[in-house]
C-alpha cells in the first residue's frame, strides 16, 4: 500500500506535539487589531490545542494516519 501524501496547507499550519497533540495557531490576528484591546492579541498569539472532534481529520492530512 502506498504512503499517504501529506496536505502541504495543512503540515504549514499545525504541528504535532511529542505527546501527540496538534497545536494551530488563532484566527483574527493578521488585519483590524487596532480595534481589539492588547490583552486580546497577546492572547491569540499563542497556540491553541487543535479539539478532540478534529484531531483525526488534521492526523490524516498531515499523514500520520
Amino acid at each position: 500500500m502506498p504512503k499517504m501524501k501529506t496536505n502541504r496547507s495543512a503540515a504549514k499550519r499545525f504541528r504535532v506535539t511529542r505527546n501527540g497533540k496538534i497545536m494551530r495557531g488563532h484566527a483574527y490576528t493578521s488585519h483590524k487589531t487596532r480595534k481589539k484591546r492588547r490583552n486580546v492579541l497577546r492572547a491569540l498569539r499563542k497556540k491553541d490545542v487543535v479539539s478532540e472532534a478534529d484531531k483525526n481529520r488534521m492526523l490524516r492530512l498531515l499523514g500520520k494516519k
